[in-house]
């Protein structure tokens, strides 16, 4: 059985060094909202549901070459909004690591202090999408700076942060062997496979988007996780429309021998390279 085709990423928590540095990265060069602040957990949005949770560890280590999160994708509701963003970005001299056309979206590539991978993207519509063979094509072409930033003629160019429809729009995952995750995310969870990229990546999306997941073996095959107390992802949520939704994909982990568990916030597990996963009813 397919996941629910009305399935989406919802927040992604991660963990930083220093709320000092990160903090004001997110908020003032990215344009995230700090929602609230409990202690050494910080939640952040747009103004609606959170987006990223962020949890301080001071001691935290920096690991390399493991599974976990390559980046989080944060989608802007319309073009006109990431030329805002793309404007703010080079007005705040913020590092941007790239910026690429992938045929069915506009994407730029940014960092947070501890390496955390964050894309800032905007869709094209959806009758746009370029299609081969009945398959979605993607591909990583030059972005137009000049006719992205072309949207701001004659438009208000005050920044005021990112757009209350902001969500996240996708999450792209470090694992240890393709084949092993493909398998779990598309015969376990239900996710459609899209498109492989090569014998190293793989992208699986619910209800014919482009990608909801991408999963590479860029970090190296066989990579293991990344030992406790590590910067980076401590998990991510994916969002169900419904109750009835949850329950046949949580069946679905029980009949393969998944080991779960419910927490107050949701149904925790791991995918097969120890990536923490959430699943929960959107609310």
């Amino acid at each position: 059985m397919n996941i629910h085709p009305n399935t989406k990423i919802g927040a992604v928590y991660l963990t930083v060094s220093d709320f000092g540095r990160s903090l004001p990265y997110y908020q003032h060069n990215i344009g995230l909202k700090l929602h609230r602040q409990e202690g050494d957990m910080a939640y952040l949005g747009a103004g609606g549901r959170d987006l990223l949770a962020l949890r301080e560890l001071p001691s935290a280590i920096h690991p390399h070459r493991t599974t976990g999160l390559y980046h989080f994708a944060i989608l802007v509701p319309s073009r006109l909004e990431l030329a805002l963003t793309l404007k703010h970005l080079v007005e705040t001299e913020t590092r941007i690591g790239g910026a690429s056309d992938h045929l069915v979206s506009e994407a730029l590539y940014l960092s947070d202090h501890d390496g955390n991978g964050i894309e800032i993207y905007r869709d094209r519509p959806r009758q746009e999408w370029p299609l081969v063979n009945g398959q979605i094509e993607m591909d990583t072409i030059a972005f137009d700076v000049d006719s992205v930033l072309g949207e701001l003629h004659g438009r208000d160019h005050t920044w005021a942060g990112l757009h209350a429809d902001t969500t996240i729009g996708h999450i792209h995952l470090h694992v240890s062997h393709l084949s092993e995750a493909e398998a779990f995310y598309t015969q376990v969870l239900g996710f459609d496979l899209v498109t492989r990229y090569g014998p190293s990546a793989a992208f699986v999306s619910a209800g014919g988007y482009h990608h909801h997941i991408g999963l590479n073996t860029w970090a190296g095959v066989g990579a293991p996780p990344p030992p406790s107390g590590s910067v980076g992802l401590n998990w991510y949520e994916i969002l169900l429309p419904d109750e009835e939704a949850l329950m046949a994909t949580a069946v679905r982990l029980q009949n393969a021998h998944i080991p779960t568990e419910q927490r107050e916030d949701g149904l925790f597990f791991h995918d097969p390279a120890q990536n923490g996963i959430v699943l929960r009813v959107s609310s």
